[in-house]
């Protein structure tokens, strides 16, 4: 993959203080690009800037504050310059819910940061980003393969990639792509909350679960959100990268 059409373009990572965020951040910076992470933590800016190269940029904001998300990108375009590539990694784990325990409230609020927290950011990127850009957002295989208990993490996938190709369609015209990457299960930050066996339980029976026989690392799907950004002929795209979950 030639990434060399990223050198001294903006790519912003939403959500890319870690895990495949942060790894898509790192990527992009080592590829040459102006790389500006975002995260609803202080603190987690603060970190990942330390691991990426220098000149790399970080704001915090809340993802789910409309106005907020307006007032970032003025002011990152402002110190920065326009967007050229938008990533949206941002999201917590998802609890699963069987019908009968099912929370709305909560099932909801797994919406607002995962899809209407995305859809915020492309409308207030959007007349930020660089003719012939890019935006990727993350959607999950979920939504072809759900078990039991996933009908919200289903439907937040499915919605997702129905976004996408909406959206590949409207920002056509100023020739900005529009695609989303769909993780299998990955080794990340993301399960940080479960306890250190269950989580290795999980790695040990997505591995035998799957051709390719592991989990994914963050590095495996980073370079998918490249690919993405510099290909010039793809949108509307969902790309899976699940060592091959969904045929299992």
């Amino acid at each position: 993959m030639n990434t060399s059409s990223l050198r001294s373009r903006h790519v912003v990572v939403l959500g890319g203080t870690s895990g495949i965020g942060l790894a898509t951040a790192r990527a992009a910076a080592e590829a040459g690009a102006v790389v500006t992470v975002v995260s609803s933590n202080p603190a987690s800016v603060e970190k990942a800037l330390a691991e990426l190269p220098e000149g790399a940029h970080g704001h915090a904001v809340d993802l789910t504050d409309a106005a907020a998300v307006d007032r970032m990108f003025a002011r990152l375009v402002a110190e920065v310059g326009p967007v050229d590539h938008l990533a949206y990694t941002a999201g917590e784990p998802l609890a699963l819910m069987s019908l009968d325990e099912l929370d709305v409230d909560r099932a909801r609020q797994f919406f607002e940061l995962r899809y209407f927290g995305a859809l915020g950011a492309v409308r207030a990127a959007a007349p930020h980003l660089s003719d012939g850009g890019s935006v990727t957002l993350t959607t999950g295989t979920a939504s072809a393969r759900p078990g039991p208990g996933w009908s919200v993490a289903a439907s937040i996938c499915g919605a997702t990639e129905a976004l996408t190709r909406a959206l590949a369609v409207e920002l056509a015209p100023r020739r900005i792509r529009v695609n989303a990457i769909a993780p299998g299960v990955v080794r990340s930050p993301l399960w940080a909350s479960m306890p250190e066996a269950d989580r290795e339980q999980l790695y040990r029976q997505s591995a035998a679960s799957v051709p390719l026989g592991r989990v994914g690392e963050v590095d495996d799907v980073a370079s998918a959100y490249l690919f993405t950004m510099v290909n010039p002929f793809t949108t509307g795209t969902v790309l899976t990268v699940d060592g091959g979950s969904v045929l299992a």
